[in-house]
């Protein structure tokens, strides 16, 4: 990691995105496409920092939307492929996503009934989820693969009689996994699919690949991808992570507002783990801070907390070299990820500004957010 800006004139909280990380993510990933013979989207539910979509895009070959707003950002900000994922797509907005996309996956052999006519007529591409129903992850709640999963068709209640139009296949399985785990998927997915993939021509695997974390296994994932594709060679093959872009090119800056005493020392700070870092208590999810280490590593040991009501509202126990103090800055890792798409402001809390650590080392405040942003959700 290279140095840190100076970061003490930066308002607080703030998420600070490296530019030349990024980059090197980039660089990686269009690498990894080159040799698989495939394309990578950015899954935008992970990483929606359109003011970098020119560079990405440069890299990449378009984005991936989980509903209409994500695909107008996407094309509006990205160009290059849209593509539309919905557990249900609605009539209202419809004729809105025909607008910006290019391929559109649906959910169920109902909803494609329901839309295929105005899809096709609009010359959409089409294609289906499919559901193998072979878990993989420790955490429920992250597995589309689960028993009673709304997600994806499963083997039982496909319809070949309803393809006609399809040209493609869908399927999401993974969370933060490496190679290994879609070598499990694969074998499943063409024992209870592979019949129909004859007639399409192309094949959608979904995000959760790691690609970009330290001793992520690639050349495993090249060679499953060659593999695949000596099968189906007519298949065209997307992959969408979208962790993997922005994997450790962001910080969140927080400063510490009080410490108080109870068993332990508690410093509460200006940043919220359920405003500004959700996954600290959805996945859940403990993130690193400069200059601290875990309880008993230092010699001082203390909690972290947010400002707001909710008593739950802790980040964690981390150990320092020395006891915290009012206006002491802590910078948390790995922060452009599942923030600023999930950042709220519960409590009336200030959203985290956006800044963009460039490449010559200057920093760009992209956004900053106040009152008005809290206030207008609301009226």
């Amino acid at each position: 990691m290279q140095k840190l800006p100076d970061l003490t004139g930066v308002a607080t909280p703030c998420i600070v995105v490296d530019e030349r990380k990024l980059e090197e993510n980039l660089i990686l990933l269009r690498q990894v496409a080159d040799r698989a013979g495939c394309k990578i989207l950015l899954a935008q539910k992970a990483f929606s920092m359109f003011a970098v979509y020119p560079l990405i895009a440069r890299y990449l070959d378009g984005t991936t939307a989980s509903g209409l707003y994500e695909a107008r950002l996407g094309r509006e900000h990205f160009g290059k492929e849209t593509h539309v994922f919905s557990p249900a797509y609605t009539d209202a907005e419809f004729d809105a996503i025909l607008a910006v996309a290019d391929h559109l996956v649906f959910n169920s052999f109902g909803q494609w009934q329901r839309f295929r006519a105005r899809a096709l007529a609009a010359g959409k591409v089409c294609g289906l989820r499919v559901n193998p129903e072979k878990p993989t992850q420790a955490h429920s709640l992250y597995d589309p693969c689960v028993p009673g999963s709304r997600l994806g068709v499963i083997q039982s209640e496909f319809r070949p009689d309803l393809l006609e139009g399809l040209s493609g296949l869908h399927l999401h399985c993974l969370c933060e996994q490496d190679a290994d785990a879609l070598a499990e998927i694969l074998p499943v997915f063409e024992e209870r699919f592979g019949r129909y993939l004859e007639n399409m021509a192309w094949v959608n695997f979904g995000g959760g690949h790691h690609i970009t974390r330290p001793g992520y296994d690639i050349g495993r994932l090249v060679g499953l991808l060659h593999d695949f594709k000596s099968r189906h060679p007519q298949l065209a093959v997307y992959l969408e992570p979208g962790e993997a872009i922005a994997l450790n090119a962001g910080y969140l800056v927080a400063q510490v507002i009080d410490i108080v005493h109870n068993t332990l020392p508690i410093a509460i700070l200006d940043t919220s783990a359920t405003c500004h870092m959700p996954d600290v208590l959805e996945m859940p999810y403990r993130p690193n801070v400069l200059l601290a280490g875990q309880p008993g590593e230092n010699p001082w040991t203390c909690r972290l907390g947010g400002p707001t009501c909710l008593a739950g509202d802790v980040i964690g126990d981390y150990a320092f070299d020395r006891p915290l103090a009012p206006g002491d800055r802590l910078v948390f890792c790995d922060m452009a990820i599942y923030t600023m798409v999930k950042s709220n402001t519960f409590n009336g809390m200030k959203l985290p500004d956006i800044l963009l650590w460039r490449k010559d080392g200057t920093l760009q405040l992209i956004r900053s957010f106040g009152y008005e942003d809290f206030k207008n959700r609301l009226s």
